[in-house]
């Protein structure tokens, strides 16, 4: 079951290159999310600052969905609704929808933080691979000048020693 000179190497070469996509597809998924993340983070410090700010009279941009607002008068700013998430909300006094916020935007930074574990991991993982790929084909090339060194001996092998015949 021999796959001659190098076919080993060229399919352990081929399989570690297709590992190494694959990884390099999933760490830019893991930063993707990452970016994802933090967007929802700087939306929920935009809405503390809203929060913050904001005073029974003022009036705000309503958003409607699918880019339509409506200008509005705010009645009450202990009144807020907040996402809890899980298709869930709860309505909230000023100080206590700021601290629902706080604790949501805590825990998308815990997640960033064991996502970028992960991404770090993959990274990790996909430089041993590559240091692999790089001996192996290393390997192959020396496979290669070994097997080209053995047929120039036998092509060249006949004619030592006739050079030394001028001498006598």
């Amino acid at each position: 079951m021999s796959q001659g000179p190098g076919g080993g190497g060229r399919q352990q070469l081929q399989q570690l290159a297709e590992t190494i996509q694959a990884l390099d597809q999933e760490r830019q998924a893991l930063e993707s999310e990452i970016e994802g993340l933090r967007n929802q983070q700087g939306a929920i410090d935009e809405a503390v600052q809203g929060i913050e700010t904001l005073e029974d009279g003022s009036i705000v941009q309503v958003p409607l969905g699918g880019g339509a607002y409506v200008r509005a008068e705010v009645q009450d700013i202990d009144e807020i609704v907040v996402d809890l998430g899980g298709d869930y909300a709860a309505e909230r006094e000023q100080a206590g929808a700021i601290e629902s916020l706080e604790a949501k935007r805590d825990r998308l930074g815990d997640r960033i933080a064991e996502v970028e574990a992960e991404v770090e991991e993959i990274e990790e993982e996909s430089s041993e691979l590559e240091q692999r790929a790089q001996q192996a084909q290393q390997q192959m090339q020396q496979q290669q000048m070994q097997g080209m060194g053995g047929l120039s001996e036998q092509l060249g092998g006949s004619d030592k020693g006739q050079g030394d015949e001028s001498d006598e």
